[in-house]
């Protein structure tokens, strides 16, 4: 097999040249009526290539929420496969959000549509729950591996109702008595430092999602020991629109800021298409200046 970039390392990378903002591509039907688009998979699409275009250049990821344009049915995921191509052509990062989660061969089907070489919807990284175990999206993970591709795992999110089932303990697991937001980090940074050559890889290639605007710390996550080695990638939405600061970053992700990953959408989106490639290049200098 070729050999193949792990995708910590180009998340690392990208850090170096770009900073750590990611610009998601989200087409609320909101958003395209500012833009002047329709709500139409042609609407969609436009918005998703014009969004690629001021981003190519100015900032290193983009993360398109899939729903918005699965809601457009099979002329949606069409739009979809081409805005995944034009992102990654432009050499952008592109992490597809569409949090799936399953069993068995359903979880590695869903692994393989977004995250195999020359898939029409191939990303460089997906989002996927683990609520039925890691065990569960583990095939996912060493597929992603071999591939060079990564994954970020829900952990902590910041849906108010998430809380009840994010910070429940658990009984019967190898973890017992850690809360499910805590075990499922705690795993996937133990993920990460299995793999070969751990210890000389700046990032891991398996990250987790956890959101700006919660107690992190109330979820039972530490974040006071020495930072993980490698890295654990973070993807943080909640910045920007949902109200989280950037000059408390460090205060929220303690020994985790590192790897965080700041995620916006609506507040640079809401820009417009002439104002967007501007939003885009003040926000990363914003990110930039951020001590971590």
């Amino acid at each position: 097999m070729t050999d193949v970039t792990p995708f910590g390392d180009r998340l690392e990378a990208v850090f170096a040249a770009y900073g750590r903002l990611c610009v998601g591509i989200d087409p609320h039907a909101s958003l395209l009526d500012q833009w002047g688009l329709p709500d139409s998979a042609d609407g969609v699409r436009e918005f998703g290539l014009r969004t690629v275009d001021a981003a190519a250049g100015r900032v290193g990821i983009v993360k398109p929420q899939v729903a918005f344009f699965e809601r457009h049915g099979a002329a949606g995921y069409a739009a979809l496969e081409r805005v995944l191509a034009e992102a990654r052509d432009a050499g952008l990062l592109v992490i597809a959000d569409v949090k799936r989660g399953d069993l068995d061969t359903s979880v590695a089907a869903y692994g393989q549509a977004w995250l195999s070489p020359g898939s029409t919807l191939e990303a460089d990284a997906m989002t996927i729950s683990a609520y039925q175990g890691l065990g569960s999206i583990a095939g996912v993970l060493e597929a992603a591996e071999r591939a060079g591709k990564g994954a970020f795992v829900l952990a902590a999110t910041s849906n108010p109702e998430a809380a009840a089932i994010q910070r429940a303990v658990l009984q019967q697991s190898s973890r017992a008595g850690s809360t499910v937001a805590q075990a499922i980090t705690g795993g996937v940074i133990a993920w990460n430092q299995g793999r070969a050559d751990a210890a000389n890889r700046p990032l891991g290639s398996v990250g987790v999602v956890l959101g700006a605007t919660i107690d992190l710390r109330s979820s039972g996550i530490d974040l006071d020991v020495d930072p993980p080695r490698p890295g654990l990638p973070v993807l943080a939405p909640g910045f920007g629109h949902q109200g989280a600061e950037l000059r408390d970053l460090r205060s929220i992700y303690g020994s985790l800021a590192a790897g965080v990953i700041v995620s916006e959408s609506r507040s640079i989106l809401g820009a417009g298409p002439d104002g967007l490639a501007e939003a885009i290049t003040r926000r990363v200098g914003e990110v930039g200046a951020t001590s971590v």
